[in-house]
């Protein structure tokens, strides 16, 4: 426990960010949750942050103990400057420079930046994100470099010693189950599977075995390919 230090985990309502956030409630005394509205298309997964937020409190006494206010931000400029699939009902492709267009450019440079904001005015030390080098669609703010290099922008700006922390940054999605799992339990993994959302067309039609969406956009093949990946190493061991 890290005793000097308090939280704010950047929180979707998604699989990796609910991992992310039981990975703080273990590490620190003081956590409290972000959110962000900037007109996503799954916009579902704003929907179900609060049972989300409500099941992690049932998990364990000592988490709903630490779990302080959750803070929902408009960002809904994000869609009015940006053209993206994730924003946009349009199909998801890949562009010419090597990226899908479901990379929203900005989007976690601004997220981090008012997460950071937010933490300065309620006296928090640390910024826990989900970004991921390892198991993503190649979006360049989800890099490693570009998290240290915000780090330090954020302190020369702010005059603070904020940490960003990203545990999942070199972690594959199996891995990020496994995490869940160590953190929480298998009661952990099935409050993910079941009530997180990661689709990016906000399906939440048939539960499968890995948990609701299409089965076909990007965040569902990786998360669906994790989970079996997971599961065999489970039933290996």
């Amino acid at each position: 426990m890290h005793q000097a230090d308090t939280a704010l985990v950047l929180f979707s309502g998604g699989q990796d960010s609910t991992t992310c956030l039981a990975w703080a409630l273990e590490r620190y005394p003081r956590v409290e949750t972000i959110g962000f509205d900037y007109g996503q298309r799954h916009a579902v997964e704003l929907e179900v942050r609060p049972a989300v937020l409500a099941g992690m409190r049932a998990l364990r006494p000592e988490w709903d103990a630490r779990l302080g206010e959750d803070h929902m931000i408009d960002l809904g400029l994000i869609g009015q400057i940006s053209d993206t699939a994730l924003t946009s009902d349009v199909e998801i492709a890949m562009q010419a420079n090597g990226l899908p267009n479901t990379f929203v450019p900005g989007r976690n440079l601004m997220f981090m930046m008012v997460a950071a904001t937010l933490a300065y005015r309620r006296g928090l030390t640390v910024l826990v994100g989900g970004m991921c080098e390892t198991d993503f669609s190649g979006y360049p703010d989800c890099r490693d470099d570009t998290m240290k290099a915000l780090q330090v922008a954020l302190n020369l700006g702010m005059a603070t010693r904020l940490k960003v922390e990203t545990p999942l940054m070199w972690i594959d999605k199996a891995q990020t189950w496994e995490l869940a799992e160590q953190a929480g339990g298998k009661a952990l993994v099935d409050l993910i599977r079941t009530e997180t959302h990661t689709c990016y067309l906000g399906e939440r039609g048939a539960l499968h075995d890995w948990g609701y969406g299409c089965g076909t956009c990007p965040a569902c093949e990786l998360r669906a390919r994790g989970y079996q990946q997971y599961a065999r190493g489970e039933k290996a061991a």
